[in-house]
């Protein structure tokens, strides 16, 4: 199955993103904290990779708290690696707003001190992908609603400016995603289940299975706990069949309706009741890298794998 949404005002963003950052001193990267390499655009990480920027890990309330201390680390020492000293990663949440108005100011400041003083203001872009927190973090720092917020992406159709208190200028963009996108990645299913993509574009029952593999997996008592399952089903297809039962998810028949039940799932999840909940850990990667390696390596050791040079019909090697 495939996503295939790029409406036609994300062309126009990029565009003007890339047009707009010559002018900007800091770039604020909205990424959420429950799937921060997910929602980290490469289209934007392109267009901004010689800019200042701060990594703003939003809805952090809603992740996994050591998760997202990992998350922040991982950041800070990819930041130190690349020796330029110009990227900062941070954590916030809504419900501090007078955390966000104090930190991201200062952290300008120390990012780009040559627009600090008499006559200066930092020039700063907003950017990241739908439905991540881009106009929730301007109006917060604003302390007034300046830009329209909602709970579906692409809310922001074209990009504004705003200035604060302090002179510090602030432009806000629609958020974009890549062109197309395949829903059999787990990226892109990940960014589903967090509501990145409109839910008209999305089959509920199929990112419900994901999301009950993955809470299977890393989150198991919360599962248990929020559903009231004794014991988790040995797969994802028959847990997604008792929260249905659970929940009243049941057509005529004793048939329990998968995509009521992946419904169920997908919003509980957004919406923290099920707890808190990180979708990726930093070493994820690394650890489905492991596991491609001794899986091949198993299937070397069962002779399922030919070494180079190997050829069954060659007979034995000749003396040179």
């Amino acid at each position: 199955m495939t996503i295939q949404w790029y409406p036609g005002h994300m062309n126009k963003a990029r565009k003007a993103i890339a047009e707009a950052l010559p002018t900007k001193d800091v770039v604020l990267e909205v990424l959420d904290a429950r799937m921060p390499r997910a929602s980290a655009n490469p289209v934007l990480g392109e267009l901004c990779a010689h800019k200042a920027c701060i990594k703003i890990l939003s809805k952090s309330d809603l992740a996994d708290p050591e998760v997202t201390k990992a998350w922040i680390r991982y950041l800070e020492q990819a930041a130190s690696a690349g020796g330029d000293g110009k990227v900062a990663a941070i954590a916030l949440t809504t419900a501090r707003p007078g955390e966000i108005r104090a930190k991201i100011p200062e952290l300008c400041k120390r990012l780009v001190p040559h627009r600090t003083g008499p006559g200066k203001s930092v020039r700063a872009m907003v950017v990241g992908i739908p439905n991540v927190g881009k106009s929730t973090l301007i109006n917060t720092l604003m302390e007034r609603k300046v830009t329209k917020v909602g709970d579906e992406p692409a809310v922001t159709k074209s990009q504004q400016l705003v200035t604060l208190k302090s002179g510090m200028t602030l432009s806000d963009n629609p958020g974009i995603l890549w062109p197309r996108s395949d829903i059999d990645s787990d990226a892109t299913m990940r960014l589903a289940l967090g509501g990145a993509v409109p839910d008209t574009v999305m089959d509920y029952e199929h990112v419900g299975l994901f999301a009950a593999e993955f809470f299977m997996a890393r989150y198991a008592p919360l599962l248990r706990a929020r559903f009231k399952l004794e014991e988790l089903p040995g797969s994802p297809l028959e847990t997604l069949r008792a929260i249905g039962r659970k929940r009243g998810c049941v057509r005529s028949g004793g048939v329990i309706d998968l995509h009521k039940a992946g419904d169920v799932l997908v919003h509980e999840f957004r919406n923290g009741t099920l707890g808190r909940i990180s979708l990726e850990a930093p070493d994820d990667r690394d650890r489905a890298a492991q596991g491609a390696r001794t899986a091949q390596g198993d299937r070397a050791a069962q002779g399922d794998l030919e070494t180079p040079g190997d050829d069954p019909e060659a007979g034995p090697p000749s003396d040179p």
